[in-house]
């Protein structure tokens, strides 16, 4: 199901670097940017969740929160979360259950059969969680316009 701009975010229950669940209901009340990203440790992913740790005073001086998703295993995420020192939770979604709801799911990566990832996107919800705004690609080795989200978030 394609997710529009208005629509109410799916819920979702993942894994975070720690073994614990977290659910999106958790970020009630706050405005979070969702961060689908592609594969842990590699190049452009490390560069955009970089961004988003670098800039995470301007974000959270907005009012909100970063979640980065991946269909990485907490273990491949606990390791680059800590070797970058993330300050949002990187959450594993090995099953591509939220990927799929979000309808960003990129099959066979690389031209490796089977081999689904995330495409990289992100989603801002508004307190309500509903969506705001998305930015989704087929490119892997495109980054998100990062000065177009915080305006996003300054005007909402």
């Amino acid at each position: 199901m394609v997710l529009n701009i208005g629509d109410k975010a799916p819920d979702f229950e993942l894994v975070d670097t720690e073994l614990k669940f977290r659910k999106l209901d958790e970020f009630e009340g706050k405005k979070v940017v969702i961060s689908f990203f592609v594969a842990a440790s590699s190049p452009v992913c490390e560069v955009e969740l970089c961004t988003f740790r670098d800039r995470w005073n301007e974000i959270s001086e907005l009012g909100a929160q970063v979640i980065a998703i991946s269909n990485d295993g907490p273990f491949a995420n606990k390791a680059f979360a800590e070797k970058n020192n993330y300050n949002f939770p990187v959450l594993g979604d090995y099953e591509s259950k939220t990927i799929r709801d979000y309808d960003v799911l990129l099959p066979d990566l690389l031209h490796v059969k089977n081999y689904n990832a995330a495409k990289r996107s992100v989603f801002i919800l508004d307190s309500d969680h509903k969506i705001i705004w998305k930015w989704i690609v087929d490119d892997p080795l495109k980054e998100p316009n990062y000065d177009e989200i915080i305006q996003v978030l300054k005007s909402n």
